[in-house]
């Protein structure tokens, strides 16, 4: 059979495949150590299914309008003025299965062939891929672990063109945990008021996973929000993963093309997933903040521990649940049956020898990192550093 050509433009992303490689390994009987996807390893709070359960009995079984039911698109509009002190109306809503059907519907809605998307590396490795679907062009700006993995202003204009239509970035970021203070995006949507003609989208999923304080989002300046694409969700903050939620606030002529390509390829989303929606945004938060709690005992172990192995440069991740770690003082070297020489070769070898699972910092933008995901027991992550420990120091 012979395929579309733009099947060619994106590949699966790393963090699916090393995940596909780690089961293989296990049902080979080998225990492996599974630090690669981005997923909270804790229940739904429980009044979340609950809401689940009544919207089953009260008959939410039906498909809901295709931007969400009112009630869950009001719902967002009090959580963003509650939280962001943001103002939207219902018409800047729409509810998509995930953020990442909401980034698609996004760009494919914005970007045209020959389009240029400027994305500071490291990013989520979607970003890149959606923009070729589109037929557009990335523009990586990399902003490496001395730039504490974010875009200065300086570095954002140098990267724009006459044919930048899109900027886009996480806050919190992933893979990174980088967090942009008000004072640094203040800073970016200075410039952005330059080039009236940019978009911005703001990926703001890990948005109540913060070590440092209130999270700020680019779209409180008033001078670009009409610009502004806020991307968020369910499942990181409120461990709701497989609900398959997402939402986007923004202009409404964009919501109103996003309805309109979202109608031919999903509809709406889940009708039992938007019921129990509305409960985890309008009830109580206190599991959300107990699992963050939970995740920054667990940075405050890896973070140090990682930092404590030779020749590993790393930095303190303020947000998300993200290690990455430069290893790029081993590239070159060997244990004598394997050589490693770049981040692909790492997260294999890693595989391999330590039977722990990161994701190759190539996937992200940044060759000199791997990526390990902390949302795993205590007890996963001291066995997962003791063996990182033990297969990088065989290297020489």
């Amino acid at each position: 059979m012979q395929l579309a050509k733009r099947l060619d433009r994106i590949s699966e992303p790393q963090t699916i495949l090393m995940a596909k490689l780690g089961r293989e390994l296990k049902a080979k009987g080998v225990q492996v150590i599974d630090l690669s996807l981005g997923e909270p390893d804790f229940k739904t709070p429980q009044h979340i299914i609950d809401a689940a359960d009544r919207a089953m009995e009260e008959g939410y079984t039906k498909y809901p309008p295709i931007a969400g039911f009112p009630e869950l698109r009001q719902a967002i509009v009090t959580k963003l003025q509650r939280d962001n002190h943001l103002e939207y109306t219902p018409e800047q809503i729409i509810v998509s299965t995930g953020a990442k059907q909401v980034l698609a519907n996004a760009i494919l809605s914005i970007v045209n062939p020959g389009d240029e998307a400027i994305i500071p590396t490291p990013f989520w490795v979607t970003y890149a891929s959606l923009v070729s679907l589109a037929e557009g062009k990335n523009v990586f700006v990399p902003c490496g672990i001395e730039d504490h993995f974010k875009i200065t202003p300086a570095k954002l204009e140098a990267a724009i063109t006459k044919r930048t239509r899109l900027f886009i970035f996480s806050s919190p970021c992933n893979p990174s945990g980088a967090v942009y203070s008000k004072e640094e995006l203040k800073a970016l949507a200075g410039v952005f008021e330059k080039y009236p003609d940019i978009v911005i989208i703001s990926d703001e999923i890990y948005e109540y996973i913060n070590y440092v304080g209130k999270h700020e989002s680019i779209a409180q300046f008033e001078a670009i929000k009409d610009r502004v694409v806020l991307v968020n969700g369910f499942s990181k903050g409120f461990a709701m993963t497989g609900w398959r939620l997402g939402y986007m606030a923004g202009p409404v002529e964009l919501v109103k093309a996003c309805d309109k390509l979202q109608s031919q390829f999903t509809s709406g989303a889940n009708s039992i997933a938007e019921r129990a929606a509305i409960t985890a945004l309008l009830a109580d938060l206190t599991p959300s903040f107990d699992m963050v709690k939970a995740f920054k005992e667990r940075k405050e172990f890896i973070i140090p521990a990682l930092q404590a192995i030779d020749g590993v440069r790393i930095s303190d991740p303020e947000g998300a649940f993200y290690a990455f770690p430069d290893i790029s003082s081993f590239y070159g070297k060997s244990n004598g049956a394997a050589v490693v020489n770049n981040a692909d070769d790492m997260a294999m070898y890693l595989l391999n020898t330590a039977h722990v699972i990161g994701v190759s910092g190539a996937a992200f933008g940044d060759e000199h990192c791997i990526r390990f995901s902390f949302a795993a027991s205590m007890e996963t992550l001291q066995e997962g550093v003791r063996r990182l420990k033990e297969a990088l120091d065989a290297l020489h």
